[in-house]
């Protein structure tokens, strides 16, 4: 962030969040080239940021649209996703969220449960509309990253286990409403360690297998999503490596001609174009610690407090740490206003001195940002700048 965005921004009432459209355009830009290479198909996740704006970017780009609810879906066409390129997962969904994409005749409902795979069978028998059924298969790929956004171990309450797939198959066979297209894995996100993904493609094709021993040539394998970002220095890797990514399940994954692989990436895509920018209200300087008190909290950003999650925390327009003399340099506990001890941004976090009035960006925070923001302490409505 430099002297220019300052001057962007102006006087603009904080907090805020800054998007960078170009460098969101970038990056589906490269993001799509490396897919397209091997023929592979992305769902962007509407979870990690449904703000319009971004939500037409993206769509514009011709990416897909992956859903966790009824009102996602609706959104998503809205803002020119098309309903065949649309995948719907979550373990809850309801009769009307069921109803939404079987009318609108989405690309596939990702099946969580047997549950719900006889819930989804009643509504489209009883509309008589066709429901396309991606079988979420839980691959035991412990994702190594925090507990919270692990999804793929025996434990979590995702996806269906081995023992009740044939039930579901028999299901599927038994309605005429009910058509299998796919099978869904999805280990967790924020994966870094892209071993993880390559256990991830064993265990694909060991299912794969499976069904077709028994009959079964699924056209789509989903591999879901769950590519990290580097929040530690985010300018250094602004856009991720996504041809390494891809290659690597071009490498292990065993695919018969005319299957398609389809993925589901949501942080990889917008974290990096979405900074919350705060004004320092107060440093209150105690025996121990100095405190640096934003305008911004847990509020607009709930990550650190939720997850302990770490993201670079800078001044505005101020010369590097590195360039900074030792006398020109503190260390803060980065907090907000938020009347609860979890809303810190950062512990002994090392910024130029501050004072009241300073501008400070809190980096990638385009993914599960915004999103996750809410009016907790009846809270003003954020505002938004974009760069365009």
């Amino acid at each position: 962030m430099t002297q220019d965005i300052i001057q962007q921004l102006g006087e603009v009432q904080t907090p805020l969040y800054y998007y960078d459209l170009p460098l969101l355009r970038e990056t589906l830009t490269v993001a799509k080239n490396a897919a397209d290479r091997y023929g592979y198909h992305i769902h962007y996740a509407i979870k990690a940021n449904n703000n319009p704006r971004i939500l037409r970017e993206v769509s514009a780009q011709g990416f897909g649209a992956d859903c966790v609810s009824g009102l996602e879906i609706e959104r998503s066409i809205a803002e020119g996703f098309a309903p065949s390129d649309i995948v719907f997962a979550g373990v809850g969904k309801t009769d009307r969220e069921i109803l939404i994409g079987l009318e609108n005749q989405i690309m596939s409902f990702n099946v969580e449960s047997v549950q719900e795979l006889h819930v989804i069978g009643d509504l489209a028998k009883e509309h008589e509309l066709k429901g396309r059924i991606a079988l979420r298969i839980n691959p035991n790929v412990d994702a190594k990253t925090h507990h919270y956004i692990t999804t793929g171990l025996d434990e979590n309450k995702f996806g269906i286990m081995m023992h009740e797939l044939t039930n579901c198959l028999d299901i599927i066979n038994a309605n005429a409403y009910l058509e299998l297209v796919g099978l869904h894995f999805h280990v967790g996100s924020q994966i870094t360690d892209l071993n993880v993904f390559k256990r991830l493609c064993l265990k694909v094709n060991e299912w794969n297998a499976w069904f077709y021993e028994r009959g079964y040539d699924v056209p789509v394998l989903n591999l879901g999503g769950g590519l990290g970002i580097n929040y530690t220095e985010p300018d250094e890797e602004a856009i991720v490596n996504f041809n390494n990514f891809f290659y690597l399940f071009h490498e292990f994954l065993d695919v018969r001609a005319h299957q398609q692989i389809h993925f589901e990436l949501g942080r990889s895509i917008v974290a990096n174009c979405g900074t919350l920018v705060s004004r320092v209200l107060y440093i209150k300087e105690g025996l121990k610690k100095n405190f640096a008190i934003l305008d911004a909290g847990m509020t607009e950003l709930m990550r650190p407090a939720l997850y302990q999650a770490y993201h670079k925390v800078e001044l505005i327009g101020a010369k590097t740490i590195e360039e900074s003399e030792k006398n020109e340099i503190k260390h803060y506990d980065v907090v907000g206003p938020i009347c609860e001890s979890s809303d810190c941004f950062g512990k002994d976090v090392i910024l130029p001195v501050l004072k009241r009035g300073d501008l400070i960006a809190i980096r990638s925070t385009g993914a599960y940002g915004e999103v996750m923001s809410s009016r907790y302490n009846l809270r003003q409505e954020l505002q938004y700048f974009f760069k365009d």
